[in-house]
C-alpha cells in the first residue's frame, strides 16, 4: 500500500518550528532537544517509522512533538490517513501553544472533524493563530465571514483581515486576495489589482503566482499585454516544476513573431516550444489539454530538425525527475 510522503515544504516547515522551539525555550532539558532534533532528522530522512516512534516517545510533554504525530495522521505519512486521530493530536498541540496546531485545530473545529462542526469556537482558534505569528490563519477566517457561513456575514471585516496579511508579505494570502479580485467573489472583479497581487506573490517566487501573472499577461488581463514578460514568468513558473505552466509556455514559444529571412521560429524558440510541450505530454491528463499537445506536437515535428530530438528529450528527462513528475 501507498502512503503519502512529506514533501519538503512540509519538513521544512516542522524543522523551522523545532528551530524555533529550542530558542523560545532554551532552559529546557537537554536530552529532550536532542531527541526532538533526532526526530526531525529521522523524518527528514524519510524514515517515517522511526521518526513516529521518536516524535510520540516525546509527546507526552512537547507540545511540537504533538503536532508533528498530528501531522503524521493527516497527511499520511508511513499509515493510513486519519483524519481524526489528527484532529486530537492538534487539540492537544494547539493548548501548548504551537502556532499552526492552533490553526489546524481550527480546521477541525470548522470541518466538523470527529464531531459537529462548531464555526465561533473555530475563529477564536484562528484568532489565537494570527496572534501567535501564524498569520495565514486570519485568511482562514476571512472566509466564514465573506461567505457568513456559521458566523454572520461580513464582507468588511473578512476582506480586511486577509488584506492585512497579503500586506505582510504573505503568498498564500496574496493569492488568496488576487482570486478574490479576478474571479469577482465577495468583492466587485478587478482585473488590475488581482494582476498587481499576482505580481507581487510572482516576485516572492511563487510559482503558482507566476503562472497566473504570465497567463494575464498573455491575455492582457488587468493591464497590456506583454508577451516577453508573459514568457519570463511562465518559464519561472515552468522551470521551477509547475505542470498548469508548461503548455501555455509551449504555445507562447510557438506563437512568438517568426525570423523575417526564414519565415520560422528562432531555433531557440522552436527549442523551447517542444521542450516545454513535451513536458506538458508527460504531465497532463485533461483531454482538452491532451488534444492541445498533440496539435502542437505536430506542428513542431514538420519543422523542428530531427536531430535535435535526443538532446532536448533528455533534458525534458531530466527536468521531470527532478520534479518528481
Amino acid at each position: 500500500m501507498k502512503f503519502a510522503r512529506p514533501s519538503a515544504l512540509r519538513i521544512m516547515m516542522i524543522a523551522t518550528l523545532l528551530a524555533v522551539s529550542g530558542a523560545a525555550h532554551a532552559e529546557r532539558d537537554k536530552a529532550v532537544d536532542k531527541a526532538m532534533e533526532a526526530a526531525q532528522a529521522a523524518l527528514t530522512a524519510k524514515d517515517y517509522p522511526k521518526a513516529y516512534a521518536m516524535y510520540l516517545r516525546q509527546s507526552d510533554r512537547n507540545g511540537l512533538a504533538q503536532f508533528v504525530v498530528g501531522m503524521f495522521h493527516q497527511e499520511g505519512w508511513g499509515r493510513q490517513r486519519d483524519p481524526v486521530k489528527a484532529c486530537t493530536w492538534f487539540e492537544k498541540a494547539a493548548q501548548h501553544k504551537v502556532p499552526a496546531a492552533a490553526n489546524n485545530w481550527a480546521d477541525c473545529l470548522a470541518q466538523g472533524i470527529g464531531r459537529a462542526a462548531d464555526i465561533p469556537a473555530a475563529l477564536k482558534w484562528y484568532d489565537l493563530a494570527t496572534q501567535q505569528g501564524h498569520l495565514i490563519s486570519a485568511c482562514h477566517a476571512a472566509d466564514y465571514y465573506l461567505q457568513g457561513k456559521g458566523v454572520a456575514q461580513d464582507v468588511a471585516r473578512g476582506m480586511a483581515l486577509c488584506t492585512a496579511v497579503a500586506q505582510a508579505s504573505s503568498i498564500p494570502a496574496m493569492l488568496q486576495m488576487a482570486g478574490y479580485h479576478e474571479q469577482g467573489r465577495f468583492v466587485p472583479q478587478d482585473q488590475a489589482r488581482a494582476r498587481a497581487w499576482y505580481q507581487a506573490a510572482a516576485e516572492l517566487g511563487s510559482a503558482e503566482a507566476q503562472f497566473h501573472l504570465g497567463v494575464m499577461l498573455a491575455q492582457g488581463d488587468g493591464g497590456p499585454a506583454d508577451l516577453g514578460a508573459a514568457v519570463n514568468w511562465l518559464e519561472s513558473a515552468a522551470g521551477s516544476g509547475y505542470v498548469p505552466a508548461y503548455l501555455p509556455l509551449a504555445l507562447l514559444y510557438a506563437k512568438l513573431p517568426v525570423q523575417a529571412d526564414t519565415g520560422l521560429l528562432a531555433p531557440e524558440h522552436l527549442a523551447k516550444a517542444y521542450l516545454w510541450n513535451s513536458a506538458a505530454k508527460a504531465t497532463v491528463t485533461d483531454a482538452t489539454a491532451r488534444a492541445a499537445v498533440e496539435r502542437l506536437d505536430g506542428m513542431i515535428s514538420a519543422v523542428m530538425p530531427v536531430a535535435w530530438r535526443p538532446t532536448l528529450d533528455q533534458q525534458v528527462a531530466a527536468h521531470l525527475a527532478q520534479h518528481a513528475h
